[in-house]
Order: structure tokens, then C-alpha cells, then sequence
């Protein structure tokens, strides 16, 4: 991470939802508070609403589980599916390498062959010319 993501992070949209919550709550308990009503009314009216607050906070919390629970599911299902496809590479690879050294095994071998033979070759002309060339 740069200076400049350290300094000023990104905001989310969950932040600015957030954000936007709790700026309503405190709106409407400073309505509540300067309201022209009396003591035991705003009692009632600022319980009543702490209880609906509260049962739209548990209702968010078993929203986000669920959803934190579906994206934990997709994360290691699309994991497990990476894990395959890596390994099934690696696999696939490793067959290629395997293939290829034995190709070039037996192509070394064949020029080895080859050259053993042209040097024998090479050896019995020579030996041919020096005996003709001896007489």
C-alpha cells in the first residue's frame, strides 16, 4: 500500500450507509430532546423508539451474517475451484516436461548412435587411405 491509500483510504459504501445511520439516529434523538413535550411523554416517545432501533439493529446483524455467511461459502467454493485448476496445471505441466525429456532422451541417444557410427566410418576410411597411400 502507497503513502497515498495510507493517508486516505478508499470509503466503502457500507461505511457511508453506516455513516448515514447513525447521523439519522442522532437526528432524531436531538428532535426528540428539543420537541416541546413533557418529561414522562419524551420518556415513553425516546423508549419506544430505542426499541425499534434495536429491533432494526438485531434485523441488519442477522442480514449481515447471512450475507457473510453466503460470501465465506463463495470464497471457498471459488478456492477450492482455483486449488483444482492450479493443480490440475501443475499436472499438466509436469506431463509436458516428462514428455519432453524423454523426447530429447531419445533424440540425444539416436545422435549419439549416429555419431558413434560416422566416427567408426570416418575411422575406417582413414584407415583405408593411409594404407593405400602406405603401398
Amino acid at each position: 500500500m502507497n503513502k497515498a491509500e495510507e493517508q486516505y483510504p478508499v470509503q466503502t459504501g457500507s461505511t457511508f450507509a453506516k455513516g448515514i445511520f447513525i447521523g439519522g439516529l442522532l437526528g432524531a434523538a436531538a428532535a426528540l430532546l428539543f420537541a416541546p413535550k413533557p418529561g414522562r411523554e419524551l420518556r415513553g416517545d425516546l423508549s419506544e423508539k430505542v426499541g425499534m432501533v434495536t429491533d432494526r439493529t438485531k434485523e441488519v446483524a442477522c442480514v449481515v451474517g447471512d450475507k457473510a455467511s453466503e460470501l465465506a461459502k463463495t470464497v471457498s467454493s471459488k478456492t477450492s475451484d482455483i486449488a483444482k485448476t492450479v493443480n490440475q496445471g501443475r499436472n499438466d505441466v509436469m506431463d509436458s516436461v516428462r514428455r519432453a525429456s524423454s523426447d530429447i532422451a531419445n533424440e540425444t541417444s539416436k545422435a549419439s548412435n549416429e555419431v558413434a557410427v560416422a566416427a567408426e566410418e570416418a575411422k575406417d576410411d582413414a584407415r583405408k587411405e593411409l594404407n593405400s597411400t602406405s603401398l
